[in-house]
């Protein structure tokens, strides 16, 4: 049976169920925040192990959830967060800019015994590398989340017409990128 998020935070604001409606919570949202976090990051490796940081933040943050938000527009941003800032943290551990970060994600999917894509699927990947930040964000969650611009712009943050503008924008830079291929 699946419980719809009302019935998961009803459950999770009861001290005695509060564990077993969390890993309901989990079971319910783990793959989509994984590939959500995997698109970001691109490493497996590196997505399992924010993954687990974002249910834990969850977790932490869950008993002070005041619901004007959808459950899961909320715990994407908490992702999505979360996302850019390991990415910072990388660009500045690694002392290199942000793109050469994205050159060196590029290189290490080509490489990746678990990327299962064809050849188009690669040159889909490398091309949303090299938007900006914000626009690849964007582009994620319309196009691989079928995310709605109303909850995009919850769990960014931004108004609905710059998200379609920024993904507009994601689309162009995207076809160029295979025009000049």
């Amino acid at each position: 049976m699946e419980y719809s998020d009302k019935e998961l935070l009803e459950q999770f604001a009861n001290e005695g169920t509060r564990n077993y409606a969390f890993n309901l919570i989990v079971k319910k949202y783990q793959e989509k925040i994984y590939w959500h976090v995997r698109r970001m990051v691109v490493d497996h490796d590196d997505a399992d192990d924010l993954v687990q940081d974002i249910f834990v933040k969850v977790w932490k943050s869950l008993e002070g959830f005041r619901e004007d938000a959808k459950l899961y527009t909320w715990m994407y941003r908490i992702a999505t967060n979360e996302c850019i800032t390991f990415l910072n943290k990388k660009k500045k551990r690694l002392f290199i800019p942000l793109v050469d970060v994205e050159a060196q994600l590029s290189k290490k999917m080509e490489h990746d015994p678990l990327f299962d894509g064809d050849k188009i699927q690669l040159k889909l990947q490398q091309a949303i590398l090299t938007l900006p930040e914000k626009q690849r964000v964007v582009f994620h969650l319309k196009y691989y989340d079928e995310m709605k611009y109303e909850d995009m712009s919850e769990v960014l943050g931004t108004s609905v017409g710059a998200l379609k503008a920024s993904y507009h924008h994601a689309v162009k830079k995207i076809e160029d990128y295979f025009k000049g291929l």
